[in-house]
């Protein structure tokens, strides 16, 4: 009996946060290797950029399990501008080893906020075709936004735009802006 040792599985250690650094050049192949996964499946540069979106909507809601668990001790947003801030700042961090450098309110539109990063990570190592001109792989974060405030149920569809460096132009569903507008009138 004795002689047994217990094997310890991955679902038996910790949760911890390790060490958060990834090589650069590991993501960048990793990341190439995923363009070029989606361009094979795609004709076109719209739905190559709706593939990376789906890719990073998949990454988005399991780095919010994991970040919930981590950073929040399992209490989840539930103020719209919380969780774009918990995006702007612990989610990028997380991510990309610092925050967003803005995030902003359309004046014209109560349903758009704007995330703007000046030199994305994804982009930076990625030369795009002439024939594909204007891709931006962005989208794959722009994925990634959209995953987890879908799942944080803050329904919003987030595109990448050549703005500033990037811009993620997150628009929220009018479920959303109604239920943040009755909670502040609540509090008045």
């Amino acid at each position: 009996m004795s002689s047994l040792k217990l094997k310890t599985t991955i679902l038996d250690r910790s949760i911890s946060k390790g060490k958060n650094e990834v090589s650069l050049n590991g993501f960048a192949l990793l990341f190439s290797e995923i363009v070029q996964y989606c361009q094979n499946r795609v004709s076109t540069v719209p739905e190559l950029q709706a593939k990376l979106s789906e890719f990073g909507q998949q990454v988005g809601i399991r780095m919010l399990d994991l970040l919930i668990v981590r950073e929040k001790n399992g209490k989840r947003e539930i103020k719209l501008l919380q969780i774009l801030i918990f995006i702007k700042s612990t989610v990028w961090k997380s991510l990309f080893g610092k925050e967003a450098d803005k995030l902003e309110h359309a004046n014209d539109d109560d349903h758009t906020y704007y995330l703007i990063e000046k030199e994305s990570l994804v982009n930076r190592f990625i030369s795009v075709p002439k024939d594909k001109g204007n891709l931006n792989c962005a989208a794959f974060s722009a994925g990634i936004i959209e995953g987890i405030l879908n799942t944080s149920n803050f329904p919003a569809k987030v595109t990448a735009h050549w703005h500033k460096g990037t811009t993620y132009m997150i628009k929220f569903d009018e479920s959303v802006i109604c239920a943040n507008t009755v909670t502040n009138i609540g509090r008045s």
